[in-house]
């Protein structure tokens, strides 16, 4: 199986940016990884919120084969700790699939079309973080996420 991440927009901060490359790395010993950056749409003060949402909604599923698993994540989602989490990978390596693939929406989240081509959603948190720090955080869990199902000693319980 492949776990893929979706973003939309580049992560600027060199400090951030260097932490995911590292948990990335790390993650590559477990599971093969993808991690694919959706470029920012150009001019949107001219688009409302849901023009917005339609147009980056076209590019997630633009990069979605047929057979993906689609899991958004979404404030409104299914919240875990990080063995109920791992215990999610387990599953969803157990059933199969060929790719597995989160995504992190735009400012304004997704368009309902996203919406009904999801199979799941997951919240990391009932707090609000920036769309940088999501990608750090939702790369370190699914690492710990292995380490946990591995029994390595990285996640202590």
């Amino acid at each position: 199986m492949t776990i893929k991440l979706l973003a939309i927009g580049k992560t600027d901060n060199k400090l951030l940016q260097g932490l995911i490359e590292d948990y990335q790395k790390r993650l590559g010993f477990y599971i093969k990884f993808e991690f694919e950056i959706i470029p920012d749409l150009k001019k949107v003060k001219n688009l409302s919120e849901e023009q917005q949402k339609q147009k980056e909604g076209e590019l997630i599923l633009g990069k979605l084969n047929a057979t993906d698993v689609l899991v958004l994540l979404d404030e409104n989602g299914k919240q875990m700790d990080s063995v109920g989490f791992s215990n999610y990978l387990q599953k969803h390596m157990n059933s199969g699939i060929k790719q597995l693939v989160f995504v992190i929406g735009g400012p304004y989240g997704f368009s309902q079309e996203v919406y009904t081509k999801a199979q799941g959603k997951v919240a990391l948190s009932k707090m609000t973080f920036s769309h940088q720090m999501i990608r750090l955080f939702v790369i370190e869990q699914l690492y710990r996420g292995f380490t946990i199902l591995k029994n390595e000693p990285y996640h202590h319980r």
